[in-house]
């Protein structure tokens, strides 16, 4: 079989956008890794502009590439679900710091979810703009499941989530060293609740101990904002 009879077989079958995604993930982390893993430029996101590098020059478009590659997004469910493991082994740590641990996530989501509507229904964007822009702070799999809810845009929500992602995990740990903050937890909570799954990985490579209270902060202020955001929405629509 020659390339041009191979490249049509690929293009039949969901093959070709799975082959695709895995090249640029795995170019990304290369990358990556000959850069010395700089906070600023994530897997993620280098592997995101070489995949919409791929799509732009292959004979492929977006639509057909997001229908035979959307099975790879159900893998961020049990992925996040993973996180779970060394948030129980050091389940001792948080057991004891339960209640400001609450605390700091309830009034972090909040802050986060208001600021940027504020911010947005200042600028006037549009419901569905604000609906989109939202769970900005949550999770992707919950972050887009939120804004199909609220009649957003998905697509749109998974962009913003990725950047607020990468910027949290670019700025947080800056940030702590310059107010001389050392306290793994903290910096832990703030990366998981600002940047989601980015800001875990990131706390992750700097402490165990951070990863799992970033883990933490993640599922809480996704499980959080997956109930209010939708009351919220239902209130203001009365």
């Amino acid at each position: 079989m020659n390339l041009q009879a191979l490249a049509h077989e690929m293009m039949a079958t969901p093959a070709l956008a799975v082959v695709i995604t895995l090249a640029a993930y795995m170019l990304a982390l290369s990358l990556h890794q000959w850069m010395r893993y700089p906070s600023w430029a994530p897997p993620m996101l280098t592997g995101s502009l070489m995949l919409a590098f791929f799509i732009v020059v292959l004979p492929i478009n977006y639509d057909t590439y997001y229908l035979d590659a959307h099975w790879l997004t159900l893998l961020l469910g049990p992925a996040t679900v993973g996180l779970a493991i060394p948030l129980y082994e050091q389940f001792q740590h948080i057991k004891r710091l339960l209640i400001p641990v609450t605390v700091s996530l309830v009034i972090g989501s909040i802050t986060a979810c208001a600021a940027t509507l504020s911010i947005a229904w200042a600028l006037g964007l549009s419901p569905a703009i604000l609906a989109s822009l939202a769970p900005k702070s949550i999770t992707t799999p919950i972050a887009i499941g939120v804004s199909e809810g609220l009649g957003g845009y998905p697509g749109l929500t998974a962009g913003i989530v990725t950047v607020t992602g990468i910027l949290a995990a670019s700025t947080i740990p800056p940030l702590a060293a310059i107010l001389r903050c050392q306290d793994p937890r903290v910096i832990g909570l703030a990366l998981g609740l600002n940047g989601h799954g980015l800001g875990t990985a990131r706390g992750f490579g700097i402490d165990p101990q951070t990863g799992a209270f970033a883990s933490l902060a993640m599922g809480l202020n996704g499980a959080l904002s997956a109930i209010v955001l939708p009351l919220l929405a239902g209130w203001l629509n009365r």
